[in-house]
């Protein structure tokens, strides 16, 4: 395993590139297994250690990581799953402790709680884990590639499938407690799948049809169903954002081809519609909404609709960002954006190889960084990057 001990306080390579259309130049700092060390800025980020994962194989053409890591707070430890079909867990310094092996990539991360690690696999199974030793305690075999990270509600365990499925399975035993589904449109969608929202006993997600769908969390039945495609559109309809939730009982989803839409959480009543298009991806803050997915990144008033500011991405696809210390960190595919949420300008990039399209973890201030190369990065956030 690589270390980064002699080079602890580095970030790698710098160069100047205009990766957002707003912006002049950004800073873009490179791969540390490859480059001369340069010390970055320390109101950005510095690298405490890095391990490869995976070993790139001649055949492979841009490799894709797209399961976020997870943390076990109980064990305090770092969880990976990774494209050659292994689970890992680490220790805050980077020390391996076990792996169980699924066999196949995966779509997303595991989700673990109270000391287990709950794990949707692409060969058809949601398996439980003992997280502090790997053991398997139980395997639920959904039959269809699974394609969310697991969200925990009570009892049960929530995870879609690629197959436009909703399971929820009994998190004490991996018995079926119900399942929803739907059927996919005849054209063609996007390679997602909507991770459920849940508030008391209630679910909402999206399917690929276009829809938006709330459910009961007793045994799955359908409160309410919107459809935010377009009409006359049958292809790229799909409702691939996880839902958001206010405190003002409005949920906020975007249909691919039908824009963003903010609901009555109760009724399914429409709010408002903005009908920018391609968006994936949802991250709520206060009354701001901010949306990513194909060519943009931008950011709404969540009780008007009313866009703040907008950021064209240059035919790169915006995943999930995440929040921490006042900085967006937007995956880019090519990088890590480095965002400024006030005014939606990219401050920094930073590309370890192969570009990242997993969301970071955060724990406190510490950003534990899957790269598309299979390198796990430790970062550690050293202020705010005003």
């Amino acid at each position: 395993m690589s270390t980064a001990s002699g080079w602890k306080r580095w970030v790698g390579g710098l160069a100047a590139a205009g990766l957002l259309g707003a912006c002049t130049t950004v800073p873009v700092y490179g791969n540390p297994v490859t480059a001369a060390p340069v010390q970055p800025p320390h109101h950005f980020f510095t690298v405490d250690w890095w391990r490869q994962l995976v070993s790139p194989t001649l055949l492979e053409y841009a490799p894709r990581e797209h399961a976020q890591p997870a943390y076990d707070a109980k064990n305090a430890r770092v969880l990976t799953l990774t494209r050659d079909g292994l689970v890992r867990s680490f220790d805050p310094e980077g020390t391996e402790f076990w792996r169980y092996t699924v066999g196949n990539r995966f779509y997303a991360g595991a989700t673990v709680d109270d000391g287990i690690a709950y794990v949707p696999g692409t060969d058809g199974a949601l398996h439980a884990l003992d997280a502090k030793t790997g053991t398997l305690k139980w395997k639920y075999a959904a039959g269809e590639a699974l394609a969310t990270a697991p969200v925990l509600a009570g009892d049960l365990v929530l995870v879609a499938s690629q197959s436009d499925t909703l399971f929820a399975v009994k998190r004490a035993t991996g018995e079926l407690a119900w399942l929803y589904r739907r059927d996919p449109p005849a054209g063609f969608t996007i390679h997602r799948a909507s991770t459920p929202a849940v508030r008391g006993q209630t679910a909402w997600v999206g399917f690929s049809d276009g829809s938006l769908v709330s459910l009961d969390l007793d045994d799955g039945g359908m409160r309410w169903e919107k459809m935010l495609a377009p009409g006359g559109v049958t292809q790229f309809v799909d409702v691939d954002t996880s839902p958001v939730l206010d405190e003002s009982g409005h949920v906020y989803a975007a249909s691919y081809a039908g824009g963003l839409y903010a609901l009555d959480a109760e009724t399914g009543d429409v709010v408002w519609n903005s009908v920018a298009q391609g968006i994936t991806s949802l991250l709520m803050h206060g009354n701001v909404l901010v949306a990513t997915g194909d060519d943009r990144l931008d950011a709404y008033l969540a009780d008007s609709g009313k866009l703040l500011w907008s950021q064209n991405l240059e035919e790169r696809a915006g995943l999930e960002p995440v929040l921490v210390k006042g900085m967006l960190l937007v995956p880019a595919q090519r990088s890590l954006l480095f965002v400024d949420p006030r005014t939606g300008q990219s401050r920094l990039a930073w590309n370890p190889g192969e570009g990242i399209s997993a969301p970071p973890r955060v724990v406190g201030g510490k950003v534990y960084v899957l790269s598309n190369n299979g390198y796990l990065y430790s970062l550690r956030l050293d202020g705010r990057s005003g």
